[in-house]
C-alpha cells in the first residue's frame, strides 16, 4: 500500500512499504521500464523519501532484488518442508510449486535472472550469483538427505533444471509444462545417484 505523502512511518515500515510496492512494477515492466518519478508515484512518495532511504534507483532495485531473492527461497524451502522426509517428494514439490508460479498470469521469468540479463554487470550479476547460490543450498539439503554419493554433484544438475525450466517456460509460451518435464528429469536423476540395495 502507498505510503501517503507527509506520513509519519517507521523508517523500516516505510522501507519495507517502499519494496513491496515497487516489486512487481519493476517485475513487469523490467529495471529500465519505469523511471524514478513513476516509481515515486506508484509508491505515495517523494523522491527526497526514495533517495534517503534507497540512495538511487539502483539502491532500491538493489533492495527490491534482495527481498525477492529471499522471498522465492523461503517459499520454495516452505514447499520442501511441507512434502515431509521422502527426498523424491521433497525435489517433485520443488518443480509443482515452480510448475504453479510458470502458470500463473503475472509470470515474467527470474528476477534475479532477468535482472542480470538486462544489465549484465554488477550488483545484478554478483546477486544473481547469490541468488543461484540459496538455491543450490536447498537442493543440497535435499540430495544429502537421498543419502547419494556426490549430493553437490546431484544438486547442480537440479540446479540447471530448476533455472532452465523457468527460462524455457517464460521464453517459449507453448511449453509451460516445462516444470513437469524437469522434475520427471530430476526425479530420473535422484534414482540414477542412488545406492544399488545388495542382494540377498
Amino acid at each position: 500500500m502507498p505510503v501517503p505523502k507527509g506520513t509519519s512511518l517507521d523508517p523500516e515500515r516505510t522501507r519495507a512499504t517502499i519494496i513491496d510496492t515497487a516489486m512487481p512494477i519493476l517485475y513487469e515492466r523490467g529495471l529500465d521500464g519505469v523511471g524514478v518519478a513513476e516509481l515515486c508515484g506508484a509508491v505515495g512518495v517523494s523522491k527526497e523519501t526514495l533517495y534517503r532511504h534507497f540512495g538511487s534507483k539502483e539502491g532500491l532495485i538493489e533492495a527490491v532484488l534482495e527481498a525477492r531473492s529471499e522471498r522465492v527461497t523461503r517459499w520454495l524451502a516452505a514447499a520442501v518442508e511441507a512434502a515431509g522426509p521422502d527426498p523424491a517428494a521433497q525435489i517433485s514439490a520443488v518443480f509443482d510449486a515452480l510448475g504453479e508460479w510458470h502458470g500463473e498470469p503475472s509470470f515474467r521469468g527470474c528476477a534475479l535472472l532477468n535482472a542480470a540479463a538486462q544489465h549484465h554487470g554488477a550488483p545484478e550479476l554478483d546477486m544473481a550469483g547469490r541468488h543461484l547460490e540459496r538455491r543450490l543450498g536447498l537442493l543440497t539439503s535435499i540430495a544429502a538427505g537421498a543419502g547419494v554419493a556426490e549430493p553437490g554433484e546431484l544438486a547442480r544438475q537440479w540446479l540447471v533444471l530448476v533455472t532452465g525450466c523457468t527460462v524455457v517456460a517464460d521464453q517459449h509460451p507453448g511449453t509451460r509444462h516445462a516444470a513437469r518435464l524437469a522434475r520427471e528429469a530430476a526425479l530420473a536423476l535422484l534414482a540414477a545417484a542412488r545406492p544399488t540395495p545388495e542382494g540377498p
